[in-house]
C-alpha cells in the first residue's frame, strides 16, 4: 500500500508540472492568460442556484476552423474552465424590472450617460416592460448595466471562455449548441419570429441551457481583441483566460468605467445563423443599447 501510494503522489506531481509548463508557454515570458483567481484546487459542486445550472469544470476546443469561421475565431486553442453556475436563459424583463426598482440609478433617463447610447430601455414606459414580455429577454440593455445587475445579484457576466465552453453543452467540434444544424425549431434567428420570444421556448442544448443560440445577443466579461487568441500556446493549455488589461475583482468594483470594447456571443432573433454559431464573436461599445443585445449571469462554484 505504501509503494501505491508513493507512485500515486510521484503521478500526481508530474501531472501538475506539466501543466504548468501547459500554462506558461514554457518560459515564452509572455503571459498568455489571466486566471480568474487564485485558487488551483477543483471547486466540489453543489446544489444549483435557482434558476442556474451547473457547468462542470473541463477542458475543450476554442474556436473554430470551420467554413463561416473569422480570422478572430483563429488559431483553435485548448482551454480549461473550473466549475460554475450559469442561468439556464437570458435575464428577462421582470427580473430586471426587480433590480431597477431597488436601483434608482439604473432606471430608464437616470443611468449614468457614459453607460448609454441614448437607447437605454427604449422598449419600456419608465420602469414598465412591454406589456406581455414579462419573460422575454431584456433587450437595450448596455454592458455597463448588465454588469451592474449581475453585481446586484451576487453574480458576474461570463467570460469568453465560460460562454464557448457551455454553449457547446458537451458537444465536441460542432457548429451549434445542439450540433451542426440550426433550424428555425432549434432557436429564434433570422428574422423568422421577428421579435424576441420568452426565454426557454426552443430545446435546451446538453447543459440545460436555453437560447445558447438566437434570441439575444449576450454581452460577455471579456475586452474584445480580435488577436486574443493568437497570444494562447499552440501545444499548451490556458486555464480561465480573460481578456482584459484589469484585474477581474478590479474590473467588477470598476466597471462604470470602463470603456473598451466588450465581447458579445450567440447571435440575437434577427441574425443570421452564422452568428448564432458557438464561436462567433464580436465587440460592441460597452454603452451599446440595441434591441438585440441582452445577457446572461454566471457564478462561481465554492471549493
Amino acid at each position: 500500500m505504501k509503494i501505491f501510494s508513493n507512485l500515486c503522489v510521484y503521478i500526481g506531481l508530474c501531472s501538475n508540472l506539466l501543466l504548468f509548463i501547459a500554462m506558461t508557454g514554457c518560459g515564452t515570458g509572455r503571459v498568455i492568460e489571466r486566471s480568474l483567481d487564485d485558487s488551483t484546487q477543483a471547486p466540489i459542486a453543489g446544489i444549483a442556484p435557482a434558476g442556474m445550472v451547473l457547468i462542470p469544470a473541463g477542458t475543450f476546443q476554442m474556436g473554430s476552423y470551420d467554413m463561416s469561421s473569422g480570422n478572430d475565431e483563429q488559431p483553435v486553442h485548448t482551454v480549461y474552465v473550473d466549475a460554475f453556475y450559469m442561468d439556464e436563459t437570458e435575464v428577462t424583463n421582470a427580473q430586471f424590472k426587480a433590480f431597477v426598482l431597488e436601483n434608482p440609478q439604473w432606471q430608464k433617463d437616470r443611468i449614468p450617460k457614459m453607460s448609454h447610447t441614448g437607447k437605454y430601455l427604449y422598449d419600456w414606459n419608465g420602469n414598465d416592460y412591454p406589456d406581455g414580455e414579462a419573460d422575454h429577454p431584456v433587450v437595450y440593455v448596455s454592458w455597463s448595466a448588465a454588469m451592474a445587475y449581475a453585481k446586484w445579484a451576487g453574480k458576474r457576466l461570463p467570460t469568453e471562455a465560460e460562454w464557448e465552453y457551455a454553449a457547446r453543452g458537451g458537444l465536441v467540434g460542432k457548429v451549434y449548441p445542439r450540433g451542426n444544424k440550426l433550424t428555425p425549431h432549434d432557436a429564434n434567428y433570422g428574422g423568422n419570429v421577428g421579435g424576441t420570444r420568452a426565454v426557454g421556448r426552443y430545446p435546451a442544448n446538453g447543459y440545460g441551457l436555453y437560447d445558447m443560440a438566437g434570441n439575444v445577443c449576450e454581452w460577455c466579461m471579456d475586452a474584445y481583441d480580435r488577436d486574443f487568441y493568437a497570444t494562447f500556446p499552440l501545444n499548451g493549455v490556458a486555464r480561465n483566460p480573460l481578456a482584459s488589461a484589469t484585474p477581474l475583482p478590479l474590473l467588477i468594483r470598476e466597471f462604470v468605467n470602463i470603456e473598451v470594447y466588450r465581447v458579445v456571443r450567440g447571435g440575437a432573433w434577427n441574425d443570421s445563423e452564422g452568428h448564432a454559431r458557438v464561436a462567433n464573436r464580436l465587440g460592441f461599445k460597452v454603452a451599446a443599447t440595441l434591441n438585440n443585445r441582452g445577457f446572461r449571469c454566471v457564478k462561481a462554484v465554492s471549493p
